[in-house]
């Protein structure tokens, strides 16, 4: 089984062996570091990451944009991050039911994944698994990550664009713009744009992210669901997206501290961690510090 592994060759014209070696590298198969080791990338892939609270619409934007991209001759991958179940660590799959229009396009690979506990939706399964897409030779990478506020900062270490969808509702978020996300969006999407406020809201976003001279980061209004405001995201993406990306050192300084992180935490199951907190929790003298001090040993 290692050599047949080691073999694996993503091809984006074969969609099986995309997904046979996204499986190897999701469930550290053997021979799932070789595999890694000898990745060829023998073009510019653009990953894009789609970001913001839940309910922003973000699948559905993904879904339209997948639409436009089609109508211009490319090959689209999606990594649909979903919430892990907190009971069975499982993704929940709700995106791929959403993105259904395209799921058996010929040129369209969707795959769910999920977040394992990390808070920002990403995890260093997540980057291995959008390098495979890349080698695979599909000409855009779509993450679209689980929204919960400031830890969406952790797609800078991902995405060589990141969209941030909000909605006219999303006041509360202006504050976590403020405290962080600012500096990871390349552009704003203000989405359901046809909702009341939204000029409002717009405009008071472009007042707090252009604050400083020469910040020119886009506000986009889109009605994702008529596709309205779609073709300008989509402007954006081509002008951006094969331009040189002046944060590759961070990118690949933040890629690299996801894998060492995982590597090293390699040995500790989730499961079983459970298991032996239920077990600890039978002693009433029960210590979380003084369990975690002498887990494993």
């Amino acid at each position: 089984m290692k050599k047949s592994i080691q073999h694996i060759k993503p091809d984006c014209t074969d969609f099986r062996s995309v997904a046979r070696a996204l499986t190897v590298i999701e469930n550290d198969l053997e021979g799932a570091d070789i595999l890694l080791k000898n990745l060829f990338f023998s073009k510019n892939v653009p990953i894009i990451g789609i970001t913001g609270p839940p309910g922003a619409g973000k699948s559905t934007l993904v879904n339209e944009l997948i639409g436009s991209l089609l109508t211009m001759g490319h090959k689209i991958a999606v990594l649909a991050i979903d919430p892990t179940s907190p009971f069975n660590f499982g993704s929940l799959l709700g995106d791929r039911i959403r993105m259904a229009p395209h799921f058996n396009h010929p040129d369209v690979f969707i795959r769910s994944l999920a977040t394992r506990g990390s808070l920002g939706g990403l995890s260093a399964k997540t980057i291995e698994m959008a390098d495979v897409l890349r080698a695979a030779g599909f000409d855009y990478v779509l993450i679209e990550t689980v929204g919960v506020g400031q830890s969406e900062v952790e797609i800078v270490g991902l995405a060589d664009i990141t969209l941030l969808v909000l909605v006219p509702e999303s006041g509360d978020e202006i504050q976590n713009i403020k405290s962080g996300l600012m500096e990871i969006a390349d552009a704003f999407i203000v989405n359901k744009a046809d909702r009341p406020d939204a000029d409002l809201f717009a405009n008071n976003l472009k007042k707090i992210i252009n604050q400083k001279e020469g910040d020119q980061i886009p506000v986009i209004k889109t009605v994702a669901s008529t596709g309205n405001g779609i073709n300008e995201v989509i402007q954006f993406i081509l002008s951006t997206s094969h331009h040189k990306n002046n944060r590759k050192e961070l990118l690949l300084a933040e890629k690299a501290y996801k894998i060492i992180q995982q590597k090293r935490m390699a040995d500790v199951d989730k499961k079983k961690l459970r298991r032996a907190i239920a077990k600890a929790l039978s002693d009433p003298g029960f210590n979380l510090y003084s369990f975690v001090d002498g887990y494993g040993e």
